[in-house]
């Protein structure tokens, strides 16, 4: 069996929450990451921006679940320019050559519901992809419980 678990970024720092807990913090921005068995990862942010406010990584619950109607359509170019926004309103001073790198950056993490377009990946574990995601998000790693 694999890992579980939510754990929501307030800005600061990682706190272990289910995603039907999350409250806004401060009504600044947030994001937070739910893992499912190792195999895929919700990341949901707010403000969305341009995006819908959620992306996965891993696989799209559409495809893990082989069920359309586990999740809506994804559109990665639109949650990469979302997380993009996001990751902006966080920082002073953004162009907009730097919203474009950081959207090309984050695009390589972002599952497809086409599960042939799905990228190689060193590790069989979702946690691995998504440390590299926040990462290029400039986000430090959370660390599930052992």
């Amino acid at each position: 069996m694999g890992f579980f678990g939510g754990f929501l970024f307030d800005g600061q720092t990682w706190t272990e929450v289910d995603i039907d807990d999350v409250v806004a913090p401060g009504g600044g921005p947030w994001l937070h990451v739910d893992i499912h068995d190792s195999d895929f990862a919700a990341v949901t942010y707010r403000p969305a921006g341009p995006g819908t406010g959620v992306a996965f990584l891993g696989f799209t619950p559409r495809v893990y679940f082989e069920n359309p109607a586990a999740s809506p359509p994804t559109d990665v170019h639109r949650e990469a320019a979302g997380l993009a926004a996001w990751w902006a309103a966080r920082r002073d001073a953004v162009t907009g050559a730097d919203l474009a790198a950081k959207a090309a950056a984050v695009l390589l993490y972002l599952a497809k519901d086409d599960e042939d377009d799905e990228p190689a990946d060193d590790s069989p574990f979702v946690e691995d992809k998504t440390d590299r995601f926040l990462t290029a998000l400039g986000l430090p790693p959370f660390q599930p419980p052992a």
